[in-house]
């Protein structure tokens, strides 16, 4: 029999309302002795008395309410009692609930892994709740909300019932080999290779899934004095940067989390590039070089007034750089070589200065529409975690391997692999340890 769980299902601290969950076979005897009444109807808030079983002392007054199994999220039988949200409450609540034989408090996020074990949710769905509840724009949002809801998962599961199919079929010309059979060996190919190009323009997705649920990570170099610490300040309204005139006082890499348009973004305010002056500034401008080549998108910025510091940077200038040329209230030679340069690259380019605020609007709208670009999904649901990418393209191997293999049975044997790689994202298969990974960063109560 399985254990009774009980947790705080809401945040901890001081809140007008607070919830207690509790699944498992002894819910319903809990609600009974805590209410000291009888089981309300089913899936009914109502008025609770909530009592101290060991004391003639009344806790709170609040709501109750109960999902029989096995119409409730983890399939078992659910109580939930809603109360007040003061810290001698909760306390007292909790130290009732553990003191009660057969319920246990609850691991991380194991309230959603018996629902995944229950069949109320698959994998998939079981992530989106955790990147729902973690969202902080309102692109992930969309993103969580539509994976929480099976979006994502009704897409695998549909390939994995059409591998299935054609695998019974071709299993049939193995074990009869001798019979008529209604269906054509190369018919059943042809559902298999629709999975396969579906597949590929799925995993064809420049991982704008896994940067909108990350963050798209924007590098500002450029050399000393060019305006990158300023540029920061005002993207993000106030002073996440030093500025000063004095060349190299930005030594390490300044991270700042932004929302752009609905979209996460983390701006990187770097050391500025230059032939160094100490072994530190060395180490910073080393740092500066490193993140131009992990950005998903890069700001390479000069001044107006020494476009001849350029040439230090020129070499970051590519498809994914955006040149701003700051301090053109200060101009004293030409950007016209520049500009072919950048061009030419491929990059796009903004005059501004962030002193007069001049051409500051026209570059943010630049910025969002270039992080728009990268991570817009549309409205079909993306790639979002290493771990699905991972076992996508096990699959593909797999399928690519069963169009290939001479001999029936070795592509019968890659159709298998690729249906448990499918498996492995949904949990339509017997993965413990995949359980693990995945609900060790859910918070408990959840």
């Amino acid at each position: 029999m399985a254990e009774t769980i009980f947790a705080l299902a809401s945040a901890p601290g001081r809140a007008g309302i607070a919830v207690y969950r509790i699944s498992g076979p002894e819910a319903e005897q809990t609600l009974q002795v805590l209410t000291r009444s009888p089981t309300p109807a089913p899936r009914s808030a109502v008025r609770a008395m909530v009592y101290d079983p060991e004391k003639d002392d009344q806790i709170d007054d609040g709501i109750a309410i109960w999902f029989p199994a096995p119409k409730s999220f983890t399939g078992e039988d659910v109580v939930e009692l809603h109360l007040h949200g003061g810290a001698a409450i909760r306390k007292r609540i909790l130290e009732i609930l553990t003191s009660q034989p057969r319920l246990r408090l609850s691991e991380p996020g194991e309230f959603t892994r018996r629902a995944v074990l229950a069949g109320k949710i698959d994998l998939t769905a079981a992530e989106g709740m955790i990147d729902l509840i973690d969202a902080e724009t309102e692109a992930q949002r969309r993103q969580a909300l539509r994976q929480s809801q099976g979006a994502l998962g009704e897409i695998y599961d549909g390939w994995r019932q059409i591998l299935l199919s054609s695998l019974a079929h071709l299993e049939a010309f193995i074990d009869f080999p001798d019979e008529d059979l209604s269906i054509e060996e190369e018919a059943i190919w042809l559902p298999i290779a629709k999975v396969v190009e579906e597949l590929s323009e799925h995993l064809d997705d420049n991982g704008r899934g896994e940067r909108l649920r990350e963050g798209l990570r924007i590098s500002i170099l450029g050399p000393p004095n060019a305006g990158k610490s300023s540029l920061l300040n005002w993207l993000v309204k106030r002073d996440a940067a030093i500025v000063s005139e004095t060349a190299g006082t930005t030594r390490d890499v300044i991270e700042v989390h932004l929302d752009v348009v609905g979209y996460p973004v983390v701006f990187l305010d770097t050391a500025g590039i230059r032939k160094a002056a100490s072994e530190i500034e060395s180490i910073g401008i080393a740092r500066s070089f490193d993140q131009a080549q992990t950005s998903d998108l890069k700001i390479v910025m000069v001044a107006a007034n020494e476009t001849e510091m350029f040439s230090t940077v020129e070499q970051l200038i590519d498809q994914d750089t955006i040149v701003v040329i700051n301090k053109i209230d200060l101009r004293d030679t030409e950007v016209i070589d520049i500009a072919d340069k950048c061009l030419s690259a491929g990059a796009i380019i903004f005059e501004v200065s962030i002193s007069e605020k001049v051409g500051l609007k026209g570059l943010l709208d630049g910025i969002a529409a270039a992080v728009d670009r990268r991570v817009n999904t549309g409205s079909s649901p993306a790639i979002s975690r290493a771990r699905h990418r991972e076992a996508l393209n096990e699959c593909a191997e797999a399928l690519n391997r069963s169009q290939n293999e001479p001999l029936l049975e070795l592509r019968v044997e890659d159709l298998r692999a690729a249906m448990r790689a499918l498996g492995k994202i949904t949990g339509a298969v017997d993965i413990e340890e995949v359980l693990d990974a995945v609900f060790q960063d859910f918070c408990i109560g959840k």
